[in-house]
């Protein structure tokens, strides 16, 4: 199980991780902060803006200039501290691009409208840290802007939200995309990356046979919610009943926008219609 919140964990050499306070029934325990090098540091998803949190990575950050701070994508749990860490460090801010979140078309109240970063880093783009190049992957489909962070000298790869250690990632649309999703897990599935570092749970430590089941996973459920429209049931509501029998119901909105997810993707694909947010199967 994670470490308590506040408490620096060395995972390997050159890698460290801070869980912050944060738990809730879509963030697990909560959001890891993950510190990469040791004489010099760059900061991986500093997490949700708490005093006491931001107060406990200064206290690990001790003092050693920081590079650079890294974002994987901007839900509030993820980019806020990375200002006030800014200020207290004088690091710049890198990483995903911000997002245009228009009213009544993307607004989310989960997402950080105030991330503002120095660069923007794009495919293949890194940064130099403590001896280690850390190279930006991206990774669209939980958030159009994600990325992932490979440490080229570890194996490691710093997986944000797209991989997570306790469950899988929730696509909630228009900004998520199943499409996008399930091609960023292919192209994970073809990198040969030693270890994930998620933002949430635990490391993991066989990456490929996870993202072999993640794609089996969301192809199956495809395959069900494809199934049950072709059975009549015409609305999300309907097949989220009938697809997770027993869900918590805190997860029934995560559920809801899973399934949205993949039937826009089937949309796409021509294998369903839908009208008045009714869905069919396509003739």
């Amino acid at each position: 199980m994670d470490a308590p919140a506040g408490e620096l964990i060395i995972a390997e050499p050159g890698i460290a991780r801070l869980l912050a306070p944060n738990p809730s029934a879509y963030t697990f325990t909560g959001t890891q902060v993950h510190l990469v090098g040791e004489s010099e540091l760059a900061i991986i998803d500093p997490g949700p803006e708490i005093p006491q949190h931001v107060d406990a990575l200064l206290a690990a950050i001790a003092g050693r200039p920081v590079v650079a701070i890294l974002v994987t994508h901007t839900h509030r749990d993820h980019s806020p501290a990375s200002r006030a860490l800014g200020q207290a460090t004088g690091a710049p801010i890198m990483g995903c691009a911000p997002l245009t979140l228009d009213e009544g078309t993307r607004a989310d109240a989960g997402f950080d409208h105030h991330y503002s970063p120095d660069r923007v880093l794009g495919e293949g783009d890194g940064i130099q840290v403590d001896g280690r190049r850390l190279t930006a992957v991206f990774t669209p489909g939980h958030t159009s802007n994600h990325l992932c962070f490979a440490d080229e000298a570890s194996g490691a790869l710093f997986t944000g939200d797209h991989v997570m250690g306790w469950s899988t990632s929730v696509v909630i649309p228009p900004d998520g995309n199943m499409g996008d999703y399930m091609r960023s897990l292919e192209k994970l599935r073809q990198r040969s990356d030693r270890i994930y570092y998620p933002a949430h749970g635990e490391p993991v430590t066989d990456p490929q046979r996870l993202v072999r089941g993640m794609l089996t996973h969301r192809v199956q459920r495809e395959r069900q919610v494809l199934r049950l429209v072709g059975e009549g049931n015409r609305t999300v509501e309907m097949i989220v009943h009938a697809a997770y029998p027993g869900i918590d119901p805190r997860l029934v909105p995560a559920a809801g926008a899973s399934v949205l997810a993949h039937l826009l993707d089937l949309r796409e694909r021509g294998l369903v219609q839908s009208q008045d947010e009714q869905w069919t199967p396509s003739d």
